[in-house]
């Protein structure tokens, strides 16, 4: 087993390195290992927005990253560890999440934390959860990655994964908001992340006779780099791939109710239907038909406005006000 060490706080880097490794090493067993800035990490058949508050995550600079596995969306920070698996496909049953979840329990238990793997793929200390893992399989590669809560900003996690469930109707996967918690209670007083992580490569190295270490070089940083710019940064990857949705909101503003309902297919709107008790000098179908093909997103959506006169459309409004209504 080859044990690597991101040198990246990157969210953007870190998920692109799981794809990259699978080309890099396709043969080896692989241990990754990251710390990211603070981001929410997508399960890949999840709709972006339905799991996301938009407003805080943009106004608190949080990076938004699909990754390849499937589950439910995590967020993460420097208070959270996170453990990538890469092994050959057909080695391990992939409903087998106790394997790669064994040496976390075990390391905790020896640290005197009455950790264990519960339900599919959850582990808890007193019914609370604090690691949650997932899994694909790509490129005759299964990868299951898992996060550890250490001390992670509990409140900001709270609030960037609060999104109001009725303004969005689709059949992608959802989240189970479980009850979470941080392990620095529970571990011995002055534990780290970055201490954490070391304990955990060495539980690994004790328990595996071949195992060796690897650092990336410039030619692995320059090819993850240029991977997650093409990929895993774009709007078409980690919102443009979404399932589609139905989106429904509803605001009452000065200039009277605005409901908008629109159907969008991979990012983009399909259909748009705009009802309230607005008045309104050009018909609002107008407005409705400029909207389709524009992306479900605040830049596509604030270029459209800008370039219309949209108090023909809703009366005296603000370009603020008719974006919120959007969102």
């Amino acid at each position: 087993m080859i044990i690597i060490d991101s040198p990246s706080h990157n969210a953007f880097f870190n998920i692109a390195s799981e794809e990259y490794l699978l080309n890099r090493f396709p043969e080896e067993d692989i241990l990754l290992f990251y710390i990211n800035a603070p981001s929410i990490i997508i399960g890949k058949f999840q709709n972006t927005l339905a799991e996301i508050n938009l407003d805080y995550v943009n106004d608190n600079n949080i990076k938004v990253v699909r990754r390849l596995s499937g589950g439910g969306a995590v967020y993460h920070d420097l208070g959270n560890l996170n453990f990538s698996f890469h092994t050959k496909a057909s080695d391990k049953d992939f409903s087998d999440f106790e394997t790669f979840t064994k040496p976390v329990v075990q390391l905790l238990n020896k640290l005197g934390v009455p950790a264990k793997l519960e339900g599919r793929n959850d582990l808890l200390v007193d019914g609370k959860k604090f690691s949650g893992n997932a899994k694909t399989i790509k490129s005759k590669k299964m990868i299951q990655n898992g996060t550890i809560l250490i001390n992670s900003e509990m409140s900001v996690l709270a609030d960037a994964l609060k999104v109001n469930p009725l303004k969005f109707v689709d059949k992608a996967v959802k989240s189970n908001r479980a009850r979470v918690t941080n392990l620095i209670d529970y571990l011995p007083k002055g534990t780290t992340t970055e201490s954490f992580k070391q304990l955990f490569i060495e539980e690994i190295k004790a328990s595996n006779a071949d195992v060796s270490e690897y650092s990336f070089d410039e030619q692995d940083i320059a090819a993850i780099e240029k991977l997650a710019m093409e990929k895993y940064s774009t709007w078409e990857w980690n919102f443009g791939f979404s399932p589609d949705y139905n989106f429904k909101k509803a605001n009452k503003i000065p200039a009277g109710f605005i409901e908008v309902h629109l159907d969008v297919h991979k990012g983009h709107i399909e259909q748009a239907k705009i009802f309230g008790d607005f008045f309104a000098s050009n018909p609002i179908e107008e407005l409705e038909s400029k909207l389709i093909g524009i992306k479900h997103e605040q830049d596509s959506l604030k270029e459209l406005f800008n370039s219309i006169d949209i108090k023909a459309y809703f009366g005296k409004v603000t370009l603020e006000e008719v974006l919120d209504i959007f969102k």
